[in-house]
């Protein structure tokens, strides 16, 4: 019974995967007149792939997770499905295009205030002067409060539309439509997804693994502020069994590793398992019994993004500082990959080749596949 459900598994994977390199392979025959009037060599958008070149975000922190900068191309190592690649380093300046996704239902009332009170904050140290922002909540509707804007007034007044709704919390299902609004905006833009949230979904029509395959296909990076912590504190009563080190958002379950130990994030990462193969992470709502995953942890892990907490209004403006200092801190990584005739997933390893460094980046791209094999120099 279990090889059969993995076999069943295996083929479900194999039909998304081609569907998802159809879908790509259909864009790419749409921009076909452009590539023949000599644009094939033009930097696309970024986070994307274009006909030929790959753009990916990176972040660089030391052991105690501060934002390191100065590094060069030299600096990093970089792989695509395993093979080598000649990178550059963009020093470009790009505006960033930002959607800010807000769980605004009963259970949150009491840390909306806190939430309306960042527009100024969000606005200074994430968008800058030439930086946009809309604003969505989402119970069980998912409601636009205010449409993309550089002016700060603007976002602020969209903010203080907050208001506590149903108990549903349609997070992938916001996530979506936020991925939709970015997907339009222009390829010349940094398209970053904000979601303040709780780690669960409650009502959504679709699936994580649909929702991030969008995201990476529009080039979309999540970062998320997670709500779970202060919801628990201020829902769950009190009990003396209580296991006060148990931090875990509502619904989620680490699994046991080798030896019956406890998997938590950290050993997670550790043992690489941030790079599940793809076949699994398209499936893995189907095999419960591999990995329980919260959404919020699956968005911000494959697209390159960072999680944050968020107990009180200082944890908060924490959050919003160290996201707009990595943002502004980021390396934009380019390269002409040497694989284009390899179709579907492509995994992106990304090295820093200096010690005590750590990296933060995506985990890959879809790409149709030219079906030419690239000439050797």
């Amino acid at each position: 019974m279990r090889n059969a459900r993995a076999l069943t598994a295996f083929f479900l994977a194999a039909l998304l995967a081609a569907g998802l390199t159809w879908k790509l392979a259909a864009q790419d025959n749409s921009n076909a007149p452009a590539a023949a009037a000599g644009k094939d060599d033009a930097v696309g958008s970024i986070g994307s792939v274009t006909t030929h070149i790959v753009t990916t975000p990176v972040t660089v922190t030391d052991r105690a997770g501060n934002i390191v900068n100065g590094l060069g191309p030299k600096d990093f190592r970089l792989t695509d499905n395993g093979k080598l690649q000649k990178i550059d380093q963009d020093v470009a300046v790009y505006p960033i295009s930002m959607v800010i996704a807000i769980q605004a239902n009963a259970e949150v009332e009491k840390m909306l205030p806190a939430i309306q009170k960042m527009g100024s904050a969000i606005s200074a140290q994430i968008l800058g002067d030439d930086g946009e922002a809309a604003v969505i909540e989402f119970d069980h509707r998912i409601q636009t409060l205010g449409d993309f804007s550089s002016d700060p007034d603007k976002l602020a007044a969209a903010l203080k539309k907050l208001k506590p709704g149903s108990t549903s919390s349609r997070l992938n299902d916001a996530t979506i439509e936020s991925v939709n609004l970015l997907k339009r905006r222009p390829d010349s833009r940094r398209k970053i997804l904000l979601l303040i949230a709780e780690s669960r979904d409650k009502g959504s029509e679709l699936k994580a693994r649909e929702v991030l395959s969008a995201a990476e296909f529009a080039g979309v990076v999540i970062y998320a502020v997670d709500i779970s912590k202060f919801v628990a504190s201020i829902t769950a009563p009190p009990s003396a069994n209580r296991n006060l080190l148990d931090n875990r958002p509502p619904g989620a379950v680490y699994m046991q590793g080798p030896g019956g130990t406890v998997q938590t994030p950290t050993t997670i990462s550790q043992n690489n398992m941030g790079n599940w193969a793809p076949v699994i992470k398209d499936i893995f709502d189907l095999t419960k019994g591999i990995f329980i995953t919260p959404p919020l942890d699956v968005y911000t892990n494959y697209s390159g993004g960072r999680q944050y907490a968020f107990k009180t209004q200082r944890e908060l403006e924490r959050a919003v500082s160290d996201l707009g200092e990595e943002l502004h801190s980021q390396y934009l990584l380019t390269y002409k990959p040497n694989n284009p005739e390899e179709a579907g997933y492509h995994n992106i390893v990304v090295q820093v080749l200096k010690p005590d460094m750590r990296i933060r980046a995506r985990e890959g791209y879809y790409w149709a596949g030219t079906g030419k094999v690239p000439s050797e120099k």
